[in-house]
């Protein structure tokens, strides 16, 4: 998406004033994070997890075309199992002006629900996303570093939901879980579970350190069914019709519904069943406009607006900002949606929400509000660091950031969020005229997490001015005072339509002379100053 801007100042002989005129409207930050997909009982990501993977880095609103994935998955040496990685598409993680890092967790040697339980599997998933050496390539950073968005299916809903507590007891939050038809085997009222399995697996819940949770689920295909998840954004799914078919088909429909919030086209496919026309028509409510306008678009990279308090379902049914975390004042209200943690032992700063809370544009050398919630679990006396930078693309493991202001922030607790409101100065130095986005890191006790705004800024530069003065009979002296740094184009007209250049210079001062000699007696003589 593509700005304009472009600024002027118009003099006539002898006499010079200045006027400016931009075009442009907002524009918002659509990645920068990590997603995680997973699957349950005797699952794989052959399938559809590889379908959703692919699909992501084709969706509407995602920034750019480039992105990493990798696959996550145990292997056995000597009686015991193991998490490793492989890159399997996409680019090196300090590539991609995305950012986005798709990962597809894959635990199908341990799924078949009498081995291992996800209270076990996600206690060898979590230290493997905290590790800054887990994937060589990045560079000494960890995954938790970036924003988590975690997305599951049946025995899944519980790994993930167990895994956001993992990360919560060592301070990290998650800033997005999905649930599609969440069902922990042998747990949450799933009674007749244990006459085909004996593996007790981790409820499913909301945790005080989730920022936004939403849960798809039906109970069509019972007792291969799922399970509404308190305090999420609980979407039932009652019409799931075509898709999979079969015994337990609309268990599997689930996560179809949701690749079709993703991938718009019809027909189309994840790989293992097609949303035909029927199903578009059919399995979306109007609001959510067959599914264009629902599921994956409350995620960072949807960008949509996940404090709203529409009800997709009508008057009644659940709003959108049921899912968000009410258990502190986040924007959403206050409420007790949220399952406490046992403990958090504070070793993760987080930056919970970042926004730039004004719309206009900035001229160089003024400033723009910023505002965000943080938390670092540990007494006031310990000190993180807080980094504000310009960036160019969504990537915070590249080098084309500027940075742009540093601040220090006391711990606040296990039991408290802050927030702090701030101007972060755009000068010619550091801000180049164009669209930037803005993203801060967080570092505290040798960690450190990042954080895009989802507000772009766009720059303009300042204006430049026009002193127009007689040199001599024939000659005409302009100065135009600027900025070091900008290039200017000097244009004069004598009817104010048709302009020409006269000549174009980059600053190193903030003055430009220019001796212009115009022909005998002009009716008259314009100048105006461009920056291009």
């Amino acid at each position: 998406m593509k700005r304009q801007r472009w600024q002027r100042a118009l003099g006539a002989l002898f006499a010079g004033a200045a006027v400016c005129c931009f075009a442009g409207s907002q524009r918002e930050a659509l990645a920068a994070g990590v997603t995680l997909i997973t699957h349950g009982l005797n699952g794989n990501v052959d399938g559809w997890i590889t379908g959703m993977a692919n699909q992501i880095p084709d969706y509407s609103r995602f920034f750019g075309t480039n992105f990493t994935c990798y696959e996550m998955y145990f292997y056995s040496n000597s009686g015991a199992y193991y998490l490793t990685s492989s890159r399997v598409s996409g680019s090196p993680p300090a590539a991609p002006e995305s950012g986005e890092i798709i990962v597809k967790l894959d635990w199908r040697q341990l799924s078949d629900g009498n081995s291992y339980n996800t209270y076990q599997i996600a206690a060898a998933v979590v230290p493997a996303l905290l590790d800054t050496n887990f994937i060589s390539e990045l560079g000494g950073h960890a995954l938790a570093e970036l924003p988590l968005h975690l997305v599951d299916h049946s025995r899944g809903g519980s790994l993930i939901c167990e895994i956001s507590r993992l990360l919560g007891t060592n301070g990290l939050w998650v800033d997005h879980i999905t649930t599609l038809d969440p069902h922990p085997l042998n747990n949450d009222g799933f009674n007749l579970d244990f006459f085909l399995y004996s593996d007790v697996d981790a409820p499913a819940r909301t945790y005080t350190s989730v920022l936004f949770h939403d849960n798809y689920w039906q109970d069509l295909s019972s007792p291969i069914n799922g399970e509404p998840v308190s305090g999420a954004y609980v979407r039932k799914l009652t019409n799931l019709s075509g898709g999979y078919g079969g015994t337990g088909g609309s268990h599997s429909d689930v996560h179809l519904w949701y690749h079709g919030t993703i991938d718009w086209r019809t027909p189309t496919s994840d790989t293992e069943a097609s949303i035909t026309s029927s199903e578009r028509t059919g399995w979306w409510v109007a609001y959510e406009q067959k599914g264009t306008n629902a599921g994956f678009e409350y995620g960072l990279i949807g960008g949509s607006d996940r404090l709203s308090s529409d009800r997709p379902l009508g008057v009644g049914n659940p709003a959108i900002r049921d899912g968000y975390n009410q258990w502190w004042d986040l924007g959403a209200g206050v409420a007790s949606n949220r399952t406490t943690l046992t403990t958090n032992n504070g070793n993760w700063p987080n930056l919970i929400r970042l926004n730039r809370t004004a719309t206009n544009q900035v001229v160089q050398g003024q400033s723009t509000p910023l505002r965000f919630y943080y938390q670092w679990a540990r007494p006031s006396t310990n000190l993180a660091s807080v980094n504000v930078y310009l960036d160019n693309d969504l990537n915070p493991l590249n080098t084309n950031q500027t940075l742009l202001a540093q601040f220090t922030l006391p711990g606040n607790g296990a039991s408290s969020v802050s927030y702090l409101t701030t101007n972060i100065t755009l000068s010619a130095s550091n801000a180049a005229p164009g669209w930037h986005s803005l993203f801060a890191t967080i570092t505290a006790a040798g960690r450190t997490r990042y954080l895009y705004a989802p507000e772009w800024v766009q720059v303009i530069g300042a204006s430049p001015t026009l002193r127009i003065a007689p040199l001599s009979s024939a000659q005409i002296r302009i100065t135009v005072d600027g900025q070091a740094g900008q290039t200017i184009v000097l244009q004069y007209s004598t009817d104010l339509q048709n302009w020409l250049s006269l000549a174009t210079n980059s600053l190193t001062t903030n003055s430009w002379l220019y001796t212009d000699t115009p022909p005998a007696n002009p009716n008259q003589r314009f100048y105006r100053a461009l920056l291009p």
